[in-house]
């Protein structure tokens, strides 16, 4: 499955699910694993867990000098890294107040100071490339995650990446989003649509 970078250049496609969740093996996760399933083989796939992997509180160092890239071997540096190989991000939180969980807010935050990173070129290189997002969320009507779509597709919109939207599924208890049909047979798809550019801001409906 080919795809073309922010400079034309024919790339082989790598993705990157972030899981924000607090457990392993939520609904979340089972949703994006079942979404991730019909990917090619081709498609390398990385899968890192915020809890596992979890980042120290992001410093807001935008009006000093000494933004410095993540030590090596650091779970920012990993992210970072990651991030940067991807093709793909597909932000996998579970709704946490009409919103993404506060691991997976951290992690975002962390883009603000790989903005101002010297040498990685960190919005040139992820423009043109795609984000998608994934959520579960203990309600009917899924218009509740429309604060967490918002966060995702603007903050595309702020890189110049493209979005996938966000594939939701319903579930509480652990398992739940596997009795959700309607949510699997989006999940078949949902990465074999063609992402456009992210415009924002975001209106919900």
């Amino acid at each position: 499955m080919p795809y073309a970078d922010h400079l034309g250049d024919p790339m082989t496609r790598r993705f990157l699910f972030v899981l924000g969740s607090s457990r392993n093996e939520g609904n979340t996760e089972l949703l994006a694993r079942e979404a991730a399933e019909q990917l090619p083989e081709s498609v390398e796939q990385q899968w890192i867990s915020l809890a596992e992997h979890p980042l120290p509180d992001f410093v807001d160092l935008r009006r000093d000098s000494d933004h410095v890239r993540p030590p090596a071997g650091s779970t920012a540096s990993l992210l970072l890294d990651a991030t940067l190989a991807a093709t793909d991000i597909v932000i996998a939180s579970p709704l946490y107040w009409y919103s993404v969980s506060g691991l997976t807010k951290r992690y975002l935050d962390y883009w603000s100071g790989w903005l101002r990173t010297p040498g990685i070129d960190f919005k040139a290189t992820l423009a043109g490339r795609t984000l998608w997002g994934i959520t579960a969320l203990a309600h009917p009507e899924t218009e509740v995650a429309d604060p967490l779509v918002g966060t995702l597709n603007n903050s595309a919109a702020y890189m110049g990446m493209r979005f996938g939207g966000v594939l939701s599924g319903n579930g509480s208890k652990r398992g739940d989003v596997l009795n959700d049909v309607e949510a699997l047979a989006r999940a078949k798809t949902f990465f074999a649509q063609e992402a456009p550019l992210a415009r924002f801001p975001y209106e919900a409906g």
